[in-house]
């Protein structure tokens, strides 16, 4: 026979009961003000955030029903008294706790649309990163309720090598905080790659520099193909966070054509070979993007 128990607990000035049974009872919702006799601290942190605001505001759910909106009804659970040995107890739903798909599908009752559209089979989604690892969503801070106290460093939770690169000498302006890593990618999910924002690594970075995007009269075909041909979007040691130093990053490509005759070396730098310095082939070439100059075939202005 199951073992059925009564319990009594004190919610404020109400006094609940709570009837179940150890197996096949149905939980019922007991309202947030039983959920505080236990959970105060997380009540009261969850009523400062915009959750608790736009749950009445826009889903006309009150701050009565707000607990077991996402933890589902929790009779049973108030009734368990704390024994975590009863099975009561872990009637429950947990989704910080839970696993990534269980825990985001709670989240995606309400977070179906906007930039979540594209959460599920995306990149975080398929590696079982869950909303509760990068959201907090009683003490969460600022209106995204990151785990941690900025966005990037939220990121960088796991993307530590990312974080390398933006400390680099030349860097995107994340530090600094005038932008962010959502500035670019949209950790929930995108068509493109890289959760990037836009179709084409191209296409986001014109978004601020429309100088180089064209059309020109003399197109340089890498510039055209991708600005990741030349560019480390996070960070570089390098001017302009070029992936290496000029001379020896044109000469991926121009090795053996027209000047000069032999390749840039490394060890040029340490024997103080006059090539190195203050010589840089967009000196001449200084359109580099492209050039609209009906004599620009090489960049040259």
């Amino acid at each position: 026979m199951p073992r059925s128990f009564t319990r009594l607990f004190l919610t404020g000035t109400a006094v609940v009961w709570a009837f179940g049974t150890a197996q096949g009872a149905t939980p019922e919702k007991v309202g947030a003000s039983t959920c505080m006799s236990c959970h105060a601290e997380a009540a009261e942190q969850f009523k400062q955030n915009v959750h608790a605001k736009t749950f009445s505001a826009l889903k006309n759910i009150p701050f009565e029903e707000s607990c077991e909106t996402c933890h589902g009804p929790g009779s049973l659970h108030a009734g368990a008294a704390g024994d975590k040995s009863n099975p009561d107890f872990a009637t429950i739903k947990n989704p910080a706790k839970a696993g990534a798909k269980e825990s985001s599908e709670t989240c995606l009752q309400c977070h179906a649309g906007g930039q979540q559209m594209f959460w599920k089979g995306s990149k975080h989604d398929v590696q079982n990163v869950s909303c509760a690892e990068c959201h907090s969503v009683h003490s969460g801070s600022g209106k995204k309720l990151m785990a941690k106290a900025t966005e990037s460093e939220t990121c960088f939770q796991c993307h530590s090598a990312i974080k390398g690169q933006i400390n680099r000498s030349a860097h995107m302006p994340v530090a600094e905080g005038k932008l962010q890593c959502s500035s670019c990618h949209n950790p929930h999910g995108s068509p493109g790659t890289k959760n990037l924002k836009a179709d084409s690594a191209n296409s986001l970075c014109y978004q601020c520099h429309e100088d180089k995007r064209g059309p020109f009269l003399w197109e340089h075909m890498p510039v055209r193909e991708s600005c990741l041909t030349c560019h480390q979007p996070h960070g570089s040691h390098n001017d302009k966070m070029l992936s290496a130093k000029r001379n020896l990053l044109c000469q991926r490509c121009h090795n053996s054509t027209r000047h000069p005759g032999t390749l840039y070396q490394g060890g040029d730098a340490g024997n103080q070979h006059n090539r190195i310095f203050n010589q840089s082939c967009t000196n001449c070439h200084s359109n580099i993007h492209g050039s609209n100059h009906p004599s620009g075939k090489f960049f040259l202005r």
